[in-house]
């Protein structure tokens, strides 16, 4: 099974790892291959044309690593390998997009649980992959 785990570097991302540690046996088992994605907040457009492409581009590295070097940190601890990967954009968007390009198996995430009525104030990153992505999507509270 490929299994791609979408990271954001929150609480709800560690423990969404906690429980992947925990079941990996059941999620994939033997023989699955992992992939770790980060969807980094883009720079709004305007303020990116004051800046260099090579400036922009080690921003969004930078960022990329915060989140992703605690998540290498904790798969490595768990004995999970994984390849890691990010892109600038809209997270829903972007998780979605990765996982229907890599031709995953299986999305897994973590959710803030905000319920259905912050789901409607401030949208949720979750339910929007669950709208946008065409493979199976679990989602960890």
């Amino acid at each position: 099974m490929k299994i791609l785990l979408a990271v954001d570097g929150s609480e709800y991302t560690r423990r969404m790892l906690s429980y992947l540690a925990t079941h990996k046996e059941a999620l994939g088992g033997p023989g699955s291959t992992y992939a770790v994605f980060h969807a980094v907040l883009p720079v709004p457009p305007h303020a990116a044309s004051f800046v260099s492409s090579a400036t922009l581009h080690g921003y969004y590295e930078d960022e990329a690593r915060k989140v992703l070097d605690p998540v290498r940190a904790l798969l490595a601890e768990s004995g999970i390998e994984a390849s890691f990967a990010h892109r600038a954009g809209p997270a829903d968007k972007e998780i979605a997009a990765a996982a229907a390009k890599g031709g995953f198996d299986l999305v897994i995430m973590g959710s803030h649980g905000h319920g259905a009525l912050g789901n409607l104030v401030l949208g949720s990153v979750a339910t929007k992959v669950l709208a946008n992505c065409s493979v199976p999507v679990l989602i960890v509270r």
